[in-house]
């Protein structure tokens, strides 16, 4: 039987102590590299899932603890499928490594939506290049025939003329809304503009006794006034919509205008029925109002902005939009 020398000793418990201290740096490089990978999982911005070959959990980020009843629906597949879970769409990706199953799911319901609404608007601008022809055929044909009928006979060809002006308000809007708003400026004084609006309100119908407050006094804007004219119409023609709804015989609706060093600013009251569904009201093809078509709100948005601007609901005592237009 040999025996260990203390110098042997010394060296196998210096190996010791080497092969412990390798060891615990191996088990901290581990634990930071587990570290690294967590972080890195829960940075993603969509849901990451890894399981085990028994279903259970290895790995997952907050989205995936967020979306834990969407992962029992998920499956393995060799390719990407869509999957729509709580009004949501996701795209649902999958990968295998050893005994490891890696799911993903992003969510792309935005993505959706805005296809959605690319399609529906190349539609109805198709659509409304179709029905431009005849309308404008009927126009030109009441136009004539208002002047050859007799006065009994004048209402009806006047409503008729009205209700041609609302089919080509909601193509011009159509067809703005599939091209994209572009503002041309130039300056003139709010007068003309008032006189634009007062004009295209004109050819709405409406049977209660509505009072209009506009702002007397006089100013430059300088921007597109056919598009504010627009602007303007779209939200005086709700109000006046709202107030037909109201159970009142009478309604009022104004404008009152105030600036800063920076804006123009308008503030449209009207006393009619309140506003349902607000989370809707800037989205396109969505109406609030049995007549709507759901682009008046958008648009009107898309004007402001591309004034600089900006449109909103405001919190108050009575029913208001705030319209800003950068000076």
């Amino acid at each position: 039987m040999s025996i260990v020398t203390p110098e042997e000793l010394n060296l196998l418990i210096e190996q010791t102590y080497k092969v412990e201290g390798e060891f615990n740096e191996l088990k901290a490089s581990y634990a930071h590299l587990q570290d690294t990978v967590e972080k890195v999982v829960e940075f993603l911005p969509n849901a990451v899932w890894i399981v085990n070959s028994d279903n259970t959990i290895f790995l997952q980020n907050s989205h995936a603890r967020d979306l834990w009843e969407l992962l029992k629906l998920l499956e393995y597949k060799n390719e990407d499928y869509e999957l729509k879970f709580n009004s949501n769409s996701y795209l649902i990706k999958s990968s295998s490594y050893k005994d490891k199953i890696m799911l993903s799911a992003i969510d792309i319901t935005e993505q959706k939506r805005k296809e959605n609404l690319a399609t529906m608007g190349q539609m109805a601008a198709h659509l409304s290049h179709e029905i431009r022809n005849p309308i404008g055929a009927i126009s030109l044909m009441s136009s004539t025939l208002k002047k050859r009928v007799i006065p009994e006979n004048i209402p009806i060809v006047e409503e008729i003329q009205n209700s041609v002006a609302r089919i080509e308000r909601i193509i011009k809007a159509t067809l703005m809304f599939s091209k994209g708003v572009e503002a041309t400026k130039k300056e003139f004084m709010w007068s003309e503009l008032k006189a634009s609006i007062n004009m295209s309100v004109g050819y709405y119908a409406y049977s209660k006794e509505i009072e209009f407050v506009f702002p007397k006094e006089d100013f430059a804007l300088n921007a597109d006034k056919d598009l504010l004219d627009m602007l303007f119409s779209n939200f005086i023609i709700n109000a006046i919509d709202a107030i037909e709804m109201d159970e009142e015989e009478e309604g009022t609706i104004e404008v009152k205008y105030s600036s800063d060093e920076n804006f123009h600013i308008f503030d449209i009251y009207d006393s009619g029925v309140d506003i349902e569904n607000k989370e809707e009201l800037f989205e396109a093809f969505k109406s609030t109002k049995l007549k709507g078509n759901g682009l008046g709100l958008v648009l009107s948005r898309q004007i402001a902005e591309a004034h600089g601007g900006s449109v909103s609901l405001v919190e108050s005592e009575k029913k208001c939009f705030e319209i800003k237009l950068k000076k």
